[in-house]
This record gives C-alpha cells, structure tokens and sequence, in this order.
C-alpha cells in the first residue's frame, strides 16, 4: 500500500513540473510572439516614412484608359494634388470618387503603386455617341427661347459640350443629332439608338420634339415611326429592308416614309400614300 502512494505522488510531482514547463513555454512564446509583431510593425512604419515613398510630380501617375481619348497630362489636371505629398496619405477612393464626378469618365479606379513609388489610375470614359439640341422656352410672356447644346452616350447620360471639348480639344464629335428635350427620348433612348446604330440605313438626325411621331432623317429620306413603342426594332429592320427604295422611286418624289406599321410600310408620294413593295430588285 505504501508503494502505491509513493508512486502517485512522484506521478503527481512529474506532472506539476510539466505543467509548469509548458507554461514557460507559452509565455516564451507569447513574449516571442509579441516582440515579432512589433518588430514587423516597426519596420513597416520605418519604410513607410522614408523619403522615397512621396509623389514629388504628376509624372509618377499612370492613367490607363481603353479608349485612350483622354491625354495624361488631361487626367492629371484633374487630380487635386499637391506635391511632393507622402504616398500613404493620399487617399486612392477619394481621387477615385472626384474622377467620377467628370461628365466624361464614367468609372475610375485608383492604387497606390510601390515600386516605383507612384498611382495607377485606370478610367472608362464615356464615349459620345450623338450631339443634342433641344430649345427651352425662357419667358413665356415673349416667347423667348433659348437652345442647350450638349453631347449624350449610348445610355443616355448627357455630357456639356463645353466640358468634353475642355477635356478633349482634338476628339472627333459624332455625327448623328438628336432633337428634342432628354425627358422627351430617354425612357427609350438606348433601345433606338442601338437598333439605329445596327441599321444598314444611315441615320442623321433623330428628332423627338413631337411626342406623338418620331422622325428620322435618313439616306433615303424622313421616316416617321409614329410614338415610341415596343415595336422599335422591328422599325428600323423594316427601314433597312427599304434601301433600295431609290432604284424605284424618285427621291425628291417622296415626301416621308410612314413605318409606324412594320408590316404595312407607306410612302407618301404627291399627296398620295403608295404601298412599298420592299423585295430586293
């Protein structure tokens, strides 16, 4: 019986000291642990400090755009930097979020750069895809009105004209027009000018003024498609089915052509309405 007591105190005392010496070790370890970290921390702040990470000119910026409109020395105009300025206290969401506020860019993204110390700034611009004209009455007693010039995208978004030409002196302008109020022709704006820009017929002119009649200014002549509807794709394949319209009718004969219906076309001829045979010749 004494035997066996002795045994379990020695297993007890055994255990106790490896107790302890684990928890040496762990706090060994912590201690470890804790002076690495600061160490890591140390260095960090050590370099971030150091003069070579500073923008001392806008020639340490990189502007990386798909449509390649815009010029870097443009973009960075635009940066409202001060230099030199430490890397680590610029603010890349900030520069990111006053980009975007151009009528012309319609997405921005900026990062910090290392090496070499610097920004990247990558931008997608918005490509003017027609030139807008609308007339604002200005003082109903005389009638005075006033005419808003400007350019809009393929979604619509409208861009000043003095503002694009400002940031993009030598862009080319686009030749399509567009005639009539954005409240007038936005809710189906992408729609008509995606099928208009896939028509084999050239369009010229859009004019939206008259809610009730879209007319188009074409190659072969004003084309009316009546109000917007759903049915204007099916229009404009009609329009392009109807270019060879001038093989059997004289131009200058045709005072408009009447698509409200695609599947009934017209041509108003000397105050007659003639229906279109539009199999090709």
């Amino acid at each position: 019986m004494a035997g066996l007591v002795s045994v379990s105190r020695m297993d007890l005392a055994q255990r106790r000291q490896k107790l302890r010496r684990q928890q040496q070790m762990r706090i060994i370890q912590t201690i470890w642990r804790t002076f690495a970290i600061s160490s890591l921390a140390g260095c960090l702040l050590w370099i971030a400090i150091q003069p070579m990470w500073v923008l001392n000119s806008p020639n340490q910026i990189a502007v990386k755009s798909a449509n390649q409109s815009l010029s870097e020395e443009t973009m960075r105009s635009l940066l409202a930097i001060s230099y030199p300025q430490s890397l680590w206290r610029i603010q890349p969401a900030a520069i990111a979020e006053s980009l975007k506020r151009q009528p012309t860019i319609a997405q921005a993204i900026v990062t910090r750069r290392l090496f070499p110390p610097g920004l990247i700034i990558e931008i997608q611009e918005r490509v003017p895809v027609a030139f807008t004209q609308a007339t604002h009455s200005t003082n109903t007693e005389n009638s005075n009105k006033q005419e808003s010039v400007g350019l809009i995208d393929a979604n619509g978004v409208w861009i000043p004209l003095d503002k694009y030409r400002a940031l993009n002196s030598t862009g080319t302008l686009p030749s399509l027009k567009v005639i009539g109020k954005p409240e007038q022709y936005l809710p189906y704006w992408s729609q008509l000018y995606l099928s208009v820009s896939q028509s084999s017929v050239k369009v010229t002119e859009i004019d939206c003024q008259n809610p009730t009649n879209l007319i188009l200014k074409t190659e072969l002549g004003n084309v009316h498609l009546g109000p917007p509807s759903s049915h204007l794709a099916e229009q404009i394949k009609m329009l392009a089915q109807m270019r060879h319209l001038p093989s059997k009718l004289n131009s200058s004969q045709i005072e408009y052509i009447d698509i409200q219906n695609p599947e009934n076309p017209l041509v108003q001829l000397n105050q007659k309405k003639l229906k279109v045979n539009i199999r090709t010749p």
